[in-house]
């Protein structure tokens, strides 16, 4: 007869891993999503993505940009869920309403900053796409 335990592991310490990585992959196919985006509108269909910078010059919207913006994003929007779970209840519902308000105002960089109809239609898809990516995938990690 067997008479050796063995340890069990608290639910929330094991479920630790599968949520970090849900994130992160999260985050990656976001940033999947908006790239698809890029080389569909850039190279394929030919639009001249830029946005105006500072005193009046354009600037061209890389696909290096576009990573890089998207990771940016989704890293906030997975660091502020993890901070609001430690802080509230009510985290993912709290987080939804965030990431929201952050689209919208997110969306007012390429309405006022694209460079001609077909670049702001293709910045706002990229923002939208990002969006469409994340919020779902990192909602559905926030602890209920």
């Amino acid at each position: 007869m067997d008479t050796t335990t063995t340890p069990t592991v608290p639910a929330r310490t094991a479920a630790r891993p599968a949520r970090r990585r849900d994130r992160a992959l999260a985050v990656l196919a976001a940033t999947a999503a908006t790239l698809a985006v890029w080389a569909a509108a850039v190279p394929v269909a030919g639009v001249d993505l830029a946005v105006r910078g500072g005193a009046g010059t354009e600037q061209s919207v890389t696909p290096a940009a576009v990573a890089v913006s998207t990771l940016f994003a989704g890293l906030a929007g997975w660091a502020l869920l993890a901070l609001l779970e430690r802080f509230t209840a009510r985290a993912r519902a709290v987080w939804t309403g965030a990431a929201g308000l952050v689209l919208l105002l997110s969306l007012l960089g390429p309405l006022t900053g694209g460079v001609g109809a077909a670049a702001t239609l293709t910045l706002v898809a990229l923002h939208l796409a990002a969006a469409a990516v994340l919020v779902p995938l990192l909602r559905r990690t926030a602890r209920r």
